[in-house]
């Protein structure tokens, strides 16, 4: 059983979460940062998509600063926005929301497209919002191709600005955003920066209709995570994971001598949809230098056993 450091208790309010993204670490981010120190200077997500860390960190009160950046331009520009001009963006959204009331299945493909020909910031939101499960996918030309879930209208205008404003409260005037590729982040990252990884996984990501605007080169990735080992620079990665017998990512090299986690989540509602028994493990690396800040080992930690009290406290199970 791995041994995390406790990092003063879970906050009794969940994040704001306005952004939508399959994949997110909503859920877990708490567990996440159990492995991060109680305060850093600043902390750094350098493939922030919903920014789900970011915003359980804040949440916390754990950086003083923090850095959202993210290679897609558009949803780099949603966060500027959300963080400097919450309601701008919130009566944005809800003129689309309400716009789309009449006919909603034609007005998705026509926001589809100003999207693809103008990359505006609020209309990835509400198509995000929109999207089948809040996947992300893009086309051989890098065009948002997903279809609308039509059982649907995304969030409601209502509980849209309360995340959004919730956001900004919890970001403004500590954060900065970027839209750069994440090697270029990480050149910025200094001492004292922690920083938190969670890249495409291999196989998704260069595929025709791909979860990701672009992919990672697998073997640059790995030379960015030896730079930050002999920078000292504390890091987590989410990286592989697994469900049933189907595994994902690849597997990294014992030389970078990182730690792992196995979190078990506990059963994969899609399996369960298709009558299935599977059990959802994510696995979360820690670089050495984090690793010796949080006492951490190799290990599981098991969210189905954690009991009520454990959770709310951020202990893991003994």
């Amino acid at each position: 059983m791995v041994s995390p450091q406790s990092t003063g208790g879970l906050v009794s309010f969940q994040p704001p979460h306005p952004i939508p993204y399959q994949g997110s670490k909503r859920k877990l981010a708490p567990h996440i940062l159990e492995f991060y120190p109680a305060r850093v200077p600043r902390l750094v997500e350098a493939f922030a998509g919903s920014a789900a860390l970011t915003l359980s960190a804040a949440t916390r009160g754990l950086a003083s600063k923090y850095v959202i950046n993210d290679s897609l331009a558009p949803l780099a520009e949603l966060w500027s926005q959300i963080i400097e001009n919450p309601h701008h963006v919130a009566d944005s959204y809800e003129s689309l929301w309400r716009g789309q009331i009449d006919d909603p299945a034609t007005s998705y493909r026509r926001i589809r497209r100003q999207f693809n020909t103008t990359a505006h910031p609020i209309a990835l939101l509400y198509l995000l919002a929109r999207c089948v499960k809040a996947a992300v996918r893009f086309n051989a030309a890098g065009q948002f191709n997903q279809s609308a879930d039509n059982r649907r209208l995304g969030a409601h205008p209502d509980v849209m600005r309360s995340h959004l404003c919730r956001a900004s409260t919890t970001l403004r005037g500590r954060t900065s955003v970027h839209g750069l590729d994440y090697r270029d982040i990480l050149d910025r990252v200094v001492a004292g920066d922690v920083v938190y990884l969670d890249p495409p996984y291999l196989g998704t990501s260069n595929a025709r209709d791909s979860r990701y605007h672009q992919g990672i080169n697998f073997a640059q990735f790995l030379l960015e995570l030896d730079r930050l080992n002999s920078r000292n620079i504390p890091y987590a990665l989410s990286f592989d994971g697994r469900s049933g017998d189907k595994s994902y990512g690849q597997e990294l090299p014992t030389e970078l001598h990182l730690v792992r986690v196995e979190i078990v989540v506990g059963r994969s509602s899609q399996a369960t949809l298709n009558g299935r028994n599977d059990i959802t493990i994510e696995s979360l690396y820690l670089s050495p230098a984090l690793a010796a800040m949080s006492n951490a080992q190799a290990g599981t930690l098991d969210l189905t056993k954690r009991t009520s009290s454990q959770l709310a406290m951020g202990f893991p199970a003994s």
